[in-house]
C-alpha cells in the first residue's frame, strides 16, 4: 500500500462522518489486513496446532522416552476401538504423530504434508472415534487447512530451505 492510501485510511479512520461507514469500516478492514499477516497467522497456527497434537502424545509414552504406556494401548483396545490396526500398533503409530508432526509444525518444516498428516488423523478421530466432538476438530481442520493451503509463511525453515 502506498503512503497516499495509508494516510486516506487514517483521515477516514480518524473522521467518521467524513466518508460514510462502509469507508470506514473498509479502512479498519485494510489495516487489520495490514496488522494480522500471513506470516503472523501461520506461526501462531502452527504454534497452536502442534501444541494440541504434542500433548496428546505425551499422554500415551512414559516420561523421557516414546515408549506407549500400557494405559494408551488399553484406551485403542476398549474406547477408540480402531479398524485394521491392533490396539499396539495403533497406539504405537498415534503416539509417533503425535510428536513427529507437531515438531515439524513448530520448525515449519514440511509444513503443508504435516498439515494433511494432522487433518487425516483428526479425520479419523472424528469420524472413528468421536462423532459427537465435531465442533473441536472442524475448529483443528480449519487451522490445519489454512496450513496446507497457505504453508509456513516466511519464519520457517520450509521458506529458508525453499520448499513450497
Amino acid at each position: 500500500m502506498n503512503q497516499r492510501s495509508a494516510r486516506h485510511e487514517s483521515a477516514v479512520l480518524a473522521n467518521p462522518g467524513g466518508k460514510g461507514l462502509r469507508a470506514r469500516w473498509n479502512a479498519a478492514a485494510n489495516l487489520l489486513d495490514r496488522m494480522v499477516s500471513h506470516q503472523l497467522l501461520a506461526l501462531a497456527c502452527r504454534l497452536s496446532i502442534a501444541a494440541i497434537f504434542y500433548y496428546s502424545g505425551r499422554t500415551k509414552v512414559e516420561d523421557g522416552s516414546l515408549q506407549v504406556t500400557a494405559g494408551a494401548i488399553e484406551l485403542f483396545r476398549t474406547e477408540y476401538k480402531l479398524p485394521l490396526l491392533s490396539p499396539e500398533l495403533a497406539a504405537q503409530l498415534a503416539a509417533y504423530a503425535e510428536h513427529l508432526f507437531p515438531l515439524l509444525l513448530v520448525l515449519g518444516l514440511f509444513t503443508r504434508m504435516s498439515a494433511l498428516a494432522l487433518l487425516g488423523m483428526t479425520a479419523v478421530i472424528q469420524f472413528l472415534v468421536y462423532p459427537e466432538a465435531w465442533p473441536t476438530h472442524l475448529s483443528w481442520a480449519a487451522i490445519l487447512l489454512y496450513l496446507a493451503g497457505r504453508g509456513a509463511g516466511t519464519l520457517s525453515l520450509d521458506r529458508a530451505l525453499g520448499i513450497r
